[in-house]
């Protein structure tokens, strides 16, 4: 039996990024964007990278955000952001805004992470910011993989 945990927030983080971007299932359409190879680990979290779904975004070669990932010293946070922050919510004439710029037609991103990071024995809280997130740790190399699940549920709805 293994008595070592990694809990290098760094690696953990690397360990994440390989597993999203190596995945041919479900996660076959994120990518990595933003990534720093040489991201120092803070106590508030540094920006490691983030992860998009390819291909959704109006064509400048970036995806829609799924979500950012920070890394500490000793585990990494993941920020589900909800709503669509890049879309544009304040039109000049309402009767010109589609249809689909709607929130209530969004779907419940931090509230969806939340149910499956908490399914899968993930640490989990809100973060009541706008628009609101929902941060998961993943605080031990063992728990990459149960962080996968989350990324699903969230990449299923969008």
């Amino acid at each position: 039996m293994v008595a070592d945990r990694l809990t290098d927030g760094v690696r953990i983080g690397q360990l994440l990024a390989s597993e999203v971007s190596g995945n041919e299932g479900r996660l076959r359409d994120l990518a990595l964007a933003d990534a720093d190879p040489d991201v120092e680990p803070t106590t508030d979290g540094a920006l490691a990278y983030r992860i998009v779904r390819e291909g959704e975004a109006g064509g400048d070669g970036v995806g829609r955000e799924v979500a950012e990932v920070y890394v500490h010293p000793d585990r990494v946070r993941v920020e589900f952001v909800g709503g669509d922050a890049d879309r544009e919510t304040d039109a000049v004439d309402p009767s010109d805004a589609p249809d689909s710029s709607d929130p209530s037609d969004a779907p419940d991103i931090p509230g969806l992470a939340a149910a499956a990071a908490d399914e899968a024995g993930l640490r989990v809280r809100p973060k009541a910011v706008r628009p609101p997130r929902t941060l998961v740790f993943v605080e031990d190399g063992a728990q990459v993989k149960r962080a996968l699940p989350v990324l699903e549920a969230v990449v299923d709805a969008i």
